[in-house]
């Protein structure tokens, strides 16, 4: 199976998570952080040995996902569309799991970058993004807001994606500002998110009831 261009660069991501791992490991001490509670700070340990090639296994989990579920949908067709958006979502959010990677690392050597900052930032930047996918986005099983309605007709997904697109980007924008609130960055994450997804679940269902009267 031939890889696209796309999935070489997410390989090339996870070699060099792998390279990090193994270059830092004897430098580390015998427990690394594995958890940090709402305000940022740690509050969960694991074993060094174990730990460090979490996400290097982790990520290579993720890249056999996206490698063949795409190429599984009954319509691919539709996926190839729209391919060059989801393969810069993938480039990205693996990107990300790259910079958290590190940022574990540099806590447990002393550096201590709070994830209360770090992942509303990352995370509303990913989002944007997906609001920029989604904005493009053709009707198949895997990728998109999918709901009952959205792939039972092709006008139902086409205006809850544009729709979500724009709702997707605000509560991006809005993610990102967790960074300066950081006692509760994860609630000004999570919320909108969430709601939005809610809000268009819905959406799609009167959309769906209006075509069908």
């Amino acid at each position: 199976m031939k890889l696209r261009k796309s999935e070489v660069i997410v390989l090339i991501i996870i070699l060099l998570s792998l390279a990090i791992s193994i270059y830092f490991n004897p430098k580390l001490p015998d427990k690394i952080v594995a958890h940090w509670d709402y305000k940022g700070e740690a509050d969960g340990y694991m074993a060094k040995s174990r730990g460090i090639f979490l996400m290097p296994a982790f990520l290579f989990v993720l890249f056999l996902v996206f490698l063949f579920v795409p190429r599984l949908d009954p319509l691919k067709a539709n996926v190839e569309k729209f391919r060059k958006y989801f393969d810069g979502f993938i480039i990205l959010l693996f990107m990300f799991m790259l910079v958290i990677h590190l940022q574990t690392i540099l806590w447990a050597l002393g550096t201590k970058i709070k994830p209360n900052v770090l992942f509303p930032v990352g995370l509303g930047v990913l989002f944007y993004y997906v609001g920029i996918m989604l904005n493009h986005s053709q009707r198949n099983w895997f990728i998109g807001l999918r709901t009952p309605w959205t792939l039972s007709s092709d006008s139902v997904w086409e205006k809850t994606h544009k729709f979500g697109a724009k709702l997707i980007k605000i509560s991006a924008v809005i993610a990102m500002s967790g960074a300066l609130f950081q006692n509760f960055a994860m609630f000004i994450v999570l919320a909108p998110i969430i709601g939005s997804f809610i809000y268009l679940t819905v959406y799609s269902y009167i959309e769906y009831k209006k075509e069908n009267k």
